[in-house]
C-alpha cells in the first residue's frame, strides 16, 4: 500500500512556498483542526468510497497518486496541443489533497466486510477540505479550485478542470475492474454457501495487484473460472 510518504514526494515538486507549505503541512499532520471529532480509520488504509471506486483498504492514497499522475499528464497533453500554460502547482496541490478527508467519513464494516459510511459523522470531505484550508490560511486559489473540483462552485479555471478529468478518469477505470472482480467474489460466495465471503474474496484480488488479478480472469468461461478459484481456496 502507499503511504503519505509517496504523497509527500510529489508535494516536495511544489514550487510555489505557499502552496507546497499548506500542502506539506497538511499531510504531516491530516487531523482536522476545525472538530474535535477523531477519525476511526488512518488515511493510510481508508478506501476511496465504501461502496464505489478503490473500495479496499488502501484505495485512498492509491486513487489520490493516480490523479495526481494522471492530472500532470493531462497537463503535457493541453499544453502541447492547445498552447495553454497551466499552472503546475496549483494542479498538483489540488490532487494531492482533492479527496484527503474522505477517511474521516468511514470506518470498518463488521457486518459485511470492507467500510461503510459512520453515521456520528457530518461534514462530507469536500465541504470538510475547504474549511480546513481556510482555518490554515491557505492560499485563495488553492480554496477556490478545490470549491469547483468538487462541483461546490462553477467549473472556471482550467486547473480545476484538469483534476476533475483526471479525478473522474482514475474512479471510473477504477470501478470498472473492481465491479468484473466483486461480481466473480460474490458468486463464489454463493457457489461455496457462504464458506468464503465475497469481501474476502476480492481483497485476495486486490492484494495480487489489479492487473494481474484481471489478466488471471481472462481467456477462461466464467464456470473454469469459478471452478479453478474455488478449488485454489479449499
Amino acid at each position: 500500500m502507499y503511504t503519505i510518504r509517496d504523497l509527500l514526494k510529489y508535494a516536495e515538486m511544489i514550487q510555489c512556498e505557499k502552496l507546497k507549505r499548506v500542502v506539506i503541512d497538511i499531510l504531516s499532520n491530516p487531523s482536522l483542526t476545525i472538530s474535535q471529532t477523531t477519525p476511526l480509520i488512518s488515511i493510510e488504509e481508508s478506501p476511496a468510497a465504501p461502496r464505489k471506486h478503490h473500495a479496499y483498504p488502501g484505495g485512498l492514497l492509491q486513487h489520490t497518486i493516480s490523479v495526481t499522475l494522471i492530472a500532470l499528464k493531462l497537463c503535457d497533453v493541453f499544453e502541447e496541443i492547445y498552447g495553454m500554460k497551466l499552472d503546475r502547482d496549483l494542479v498538483l496541490a489540488s490532487a494531492i489533497l482533492h479527496d484527503i478527508y474522505k477517511f474521516y467519513q468511514y470506518e470498518r464494516d463488521e457486518v459485511n466486510g470492507g467500510f461503510r459510511a459512520r453515521n456520528d459523522w457530518y461534514l462530507s470531505h469536500d465541504y470538510a477540505i475547504i474549511a480546513e484550508l481556510a482555518a490554515r490560511r491557505a492560499p485563495e486559489n488553492l480554496i477556490r479550485c478545490l470549491s469547483e473540483v468538487h462541483g461546490n462552485a462553477p467549473l472556471t479555471l482550467p486547473e480545476c478542470l484538469v483534476i476533475h478529468l483526471a479525478d473522474s478518469t482514475d474512479a471510473s477505470f477504477n470501478e470498472h475492474i473492481q465491479n468484473v472482480l466483486m461480481s466473480i467474489a460474490r458468486d463464489i460466495e454463493n457457489l461455496s454457501k457462504g464458506k468464503y465471503r465475497a469481501y474476502e474474496i476480492f481483497t485476495k484480488f486486490i492484494e495480487e495487484g489489479l492487473g494481474r488479478a484481471l489478466e488471471n480472469v481472462k481467456g477462461v468461461t466464467r464456470s473454469e473460472l469459478l471452478k479453478k478459484l474455488l478449488n485454489k481456496l479449499q
